[in-house]
């Protein structure tokens, strides 16, 4: 998942992404959280503050900071947050499953915070039936790019 510390729409979800993590990871997900926002335009969202972050809330999954932003190119993620699914069968290449929401809700819109969607296709994923190809893209807010020099 592509996250930060600074977005309302991650700030939102995050006792709900620490409740799902928390849960998967136990039967077997592995979770890994990445930050690519520049820090020069954000410095709140650099490893400093993400290592704050990550022992206030009680992560237990890898926060990296994509300095590059090398990753966050490489995956297509444009926004915070923003979820990816990989599945693994076997010998094969890691397979995406999943690319989309958390759920429907969003700060202010008075919708409970589930993972709903999330949710439904990591046990999709887990128990080998397929995810559906109706996904709902994330919304939130921009990946903050380096300025140009």
């Amino acid at each position: 998942m592509f996250i930060c510390n600074h977005c309302p729409f991650v700030i939102h979800l995050k006792p709900g992404i620490v409740t799902l993590t928390n849960q998967y990871m136990r039967k077997g997900l592995s979770v890994v959280g990445i930050s690519s926002n520049s820090v020069r335009t954000h410095p709140q969202d650099g490893p400093a503050a993400m290592a704050e972050e990550a022992k206030r809330l009680g992560y237990e999954f890898p926060y990296l900071y994509d300095e590059t932003q090398e990753a966050a190119r490489a995956f297509g993620a444009v926004c915070t947050p923003e979820f990816f699914l990989f599945k693994k069968d076997g010998r094969r290449p890691f397979e995406l499953a999943y690319h989309g929401q958390f759920d429907d809700s969003r700060p202010n819109n008075g919708r409970p915070v589930t993972g709903r969607d999330l949710r439904m296709a990591i046990d999709c994923v887990l128990s080998g039936r397929p995810v559906s190809p109706l996904q709902k893209p994330s919304m939130g807010c921009s990946i903050k790019w380096h300025p140009e020099p």
